[in-house]
Order: structure tokens, then sequence, then C-alpha cells
């Protein structure tokens, strides 16, 4: 029987290349729930700069929308109605 380290040295998992920093990680992770990766530059900046916990609530929102066409409008209109409501 093999022990985990081997198996885990076996095995070799990838590094995404995409992320060395953890909002960028944030980022990309957002644009695959919401199916929008061709505008992930914009989710990774949101990521750097914006406050985590309205990020993760408008998440929230949009995974709770099932009939969201566009999920990505739907995220920036729930993202803008947070921040607005925090004022």
């Amino acid at each position: 029987m093999k022990s985990l380290s081997d198996i885990i040295k076996a095995r070799k998992p990838a590094r995404d290349y995409r992320n060395s920093k953890e909002f960028q990680a944030f980022g990309n992770m957002v644009a695959e729930e919401l199916g929008d990766i061709k505008h992930r530059a914009l989710y990774i900046k949101l990521a750097k700069t914006e406050n985590r916990t309205l990020l993760e609530q408008a998440l929230d929102f949009v995974k709770d929308a099932p009939h969201a066409h566009t999920k990505g409008r739907l995220f920036m209109w729930k993202l803008t109605q947070l921040k607005e409501s925090k004022k």
C-alpha cells in the first residue's frame, strides 16, 4: 500500500498558471461560476478592489436565480445595489 505523499508525488497536480495571488483565484472562480470566462479580467479586478463580502453576496444571489439569462449582468446589478445600500 502506497502512502498518501507517494500518491500525490506520482500524480503531480497541475498548478493553475493564471493564479499567482489569492484575488486572482477568486476572480477566476467567480468567472467560472457565472459562465463568463470572456470577462475574467473584470472579475479579477473586482476581487482585488471591492469588498469580498459584497462579491460573495452578489454571487450567492446569482446562484439562487435559476432563470437568469445573463448571469454576469445580474451579478453586476446586484453588486451595485449592495454597494449603494451599504452607503
